[in-house]
């Protein structure tokens, strides 16, 4: 049994959000699947094509 591929996510979707800490841009990483967040040092993950916009689930960036 094969897995059903993954929704991609839609760069377009950077128009209208940002990051939830500090009101600044995203920025979309396709290789990690996450929406960077320099200013909040900061990235969300992706999970089938839909941003997860919680502090608690980003990963620190180094």
């Amino acid at each position: 049994m094969t897995e059903a591929p993954q929704p991609a996510f839609d760069p377009r979707m950077l128009e209208a959000l940002i990051c939830p800490l500090t009101h600044g841009p995203l920025t979309y990483d396709a290789e990690q699947q996450e929406l960077v967040s320099r200013s909040a040092g900061l990235a969300f993950p992706i999970r089938g094509g839909i941003p997860v916009m919680l502090e608690d689930e980003a990963r620190r960036l180094d």
